[in-house]
């Protein structure tokens, strides 16, 4: 036992406290070793299963978006609440993973570029924007995820943010209050403008009756008329025009989006803020290793 100890001493790897633990996860070396001599399925445990259902959830509910807001509504909010599941089934059974993390980011990047997406169809108009928040969403997350595996310690985790760096990130990653508010209200608000496409004249003028055809439809069994909901397919025309004949009341969608609103626009301004410090934090590393490298700047 001694002598394992003196090699992993001159080898340079020394067991303390605090490389016990990734940011508050357990060592892979440690999990590797089961009491039955058998590895883990990384892949079976309970948050990555949770993560899977949440998967299962958001794709279903893409199927609906078209054609049911209310179905898809339900099942995309359920698939966001099991976002925060996850992580405390990953705390109580000590099953906090890499893999996980990443499953978990890349849902939720998926999941919100998706809605977006589908906005960005419904309100034309606002197409760029919604366009410039999926970029700014993927960009800030991906540059912050680099500059972590690049310039932070062996396994250290995107969360793992210090304070001398940027306090705002630091509050909004270690304070697990603070980050479900604003992930929970930034995906509400978009969810609020996804019912409003359906219900809010204001939003959506195609929702008001024609005047040049009051009270005008379409008779069964012309070719134009769909002879079942089953026959509208999720994509069509038809569908969106049969999901907004639904009568759906706008006054809570524009509650929620009033409410959430500041907490979403404060999400995107904590992205540009991630994006720069990530940038900044590069950039510090290239500096370093072109100096380490005896490389200075050309002068003319």
């Amino acid at each position: 036992m001694m002598d394992g100890v003196r090699a992993r001493k001159q080898n340079g790897e020394v067991v303390t406290g605090s490389n016990r633990k990734l940011n508050g996860h357990a060592d892979p070396r440690e999990r590797d070793a089961s009491p039955a001599g058998q590895s883990e399925n990384i892949f079976l445990f309970y948050p990555n299963i949770i993560g899977y259902s949440r998967i299962i959830l958001a794709i279903a509910s893409l199927y609906y978006m078209p054609l049911h807001p209310r179905t898809c509504s339900l099942l995309y909010s359920i698939s966001c609440l099991l976002d925060a599941l996850d992580g405390i089934a990953a705390r109580h059974f000590n099953q906090s993973t890499r893999f996980g993390a990443v499953l978990d980011m890349v849902t939720d990047r998926c999941t919100t570029s998706c809605l977006l997406v589908f906005l960005s169809s419904a309100f034309p108009r606002w197409a760029l924007l919604f366009q410039g928040l999926i970029s700014l969403d993927y960009a800030s997350h991906y540059m912050h995820m680099y500059a972590t595996l690049a310039m932070g310690e062996l396994g250290q985790s995107h969360k793992k943010i210090d304070q001398s760096r940027s306090r705002l990130l630091h509050l909004y990653y270690n304070n697990r209050t603070v980050l479900f508010i604003f992930c929970a209200l930034n995906e509400l608000f978009f969810i609020a403008l996804y019912l409003l496409s359906f219900s809010s004249p204001i939003l959506s003028p195609s929702l008001l009756p024609k005047e040049d055809s009051p009270g005008a439809t379409i008779q069964p069994g012309s070719p134009s008329h769909p002879s079942s909901m089953i026959f509208a397919t999720p994509g069509s025309a038809w569908a969106m025009e049969l999901a907004r004949a639904n009568k759906m009341d706008s006054f809570w969608p524009w509650v929620i989006a009033g409410v959430s609103f500041p907490v979403m626009a404060g999400k995107q301004i904590l992205n540009v803020v991630q994006l720069v410090k990530a940038s900044k934090w590069l950039a510090e590393g290239d500096i370093q290793a072109r100096r380490a490298q005896g490389l200075r700047k050309r002068v003319r």
